[in-house]
């Protein structure tokens, strides 16, 4: 059930059974020679809508830009500050417990807004802490990219070229997801280095197309629903644990 596609009715109707609500949460930012720049995005809201299509799960809107100031050398890249991504996560919360809901899981596709989404999550239960009253929302994140299904099936299928950006099995997925976007480009070299990095000047300096550690010429369609699959499972376990233990 997507929140997007639904009237403020049906919307009550939910809330009046149950009180839990995904937001997928990416990056828009390069993803090498042939991945889409939405990537980061694409993949979290295709898992949560597929699950939330099976189980009946509200599924929010995707939060679609994220902290990727290192990625701004490179066309099409556009970040959020820390700060200001805490905000939009403050306000969405809010928003959300304001109508009633309890239990808030944000699936994450981009490991550049972790440590920022851990501290509006802070943010959010420091205000009810100061104030001396219990907080209202659970509030949990979770990466579609580390579920124990997803990084077996990775293992299997690229071994040690999956690499840490542009990564074959996020390309795999938009593939699955768009598969009128499939790219077909050389990679020199075939698998990219991998190295340390301060802003995106020096990113754009160490690694000249936009890739760190991977081989995404690997990707394909088929794999990419392959890690749907996989990820699909993945979101189901981590969500019933959280509705059920808070």
């Amino acid at each position: 059930m997507r929140l997007d596609l639904s009237s403020w009715q049906e919307v009550q109707a939910y809330l009046g059974h149950r009180t839990d609500i995904i937001i997928p949460i990416g990056s828009h930012e390069q993803h090498g020679p042939n991945g889409l720049i939405g990537t980061d995005a694409i993949c979290p809201e295709i898992v949560a809508r597929t699950f939330g299509e099976r189980d009946s799960v509200m599924i929010g809107p995707t939060l679609g830009i994220g902290v990727a100031q290192h990625h701004l050398g490179f066309a099409g890249s556009v970040a959020l500050r820390p700060t200001t991504l805490i905000a939009v996560i403050r306000d969405v919360v809010a928003s959300l417990t304001r109508h009633g809901f309890t239990h808030v899981l944000f699936h994450n596709g981009h490991g550049g807004n972790i440590a920022t989404v851990q501290a509006a999550f802070a943010e959010i239960y420091g205000d009810y802490s100061f104030r001396g009253e219990p907080a209202p929302t659970h509030l949990r994140l979770g990466n579609w990219f580390m579920g124990r299904r997803v990084m077996s099936l990775t293992r299997e299928l690229y071994g040690d070229s999956n690499g840490q950006h542009a990564t074959a099995n996020e390309v795999a997925l938009t593939y699955h997801a768009h598969p009128d976007q499939v790219k077909s480009v050389t990679m020199s070299p075939k698998v990219a280095p991998n190295g340390r990095f301060r802003d995106a000047a020096d990113y754009r300096t160490r690694f000249p197309d936009g890739r760190m550690g991977s081989d995404p010429s690997r990707a394909t369609p088929a794999d990419g629903a392959r890690l749907l699959e996989a990820a699909v499972e993945d979101l189901r376990d981590g969500h019933r644990d959280f509705v059920a233990g808070g």
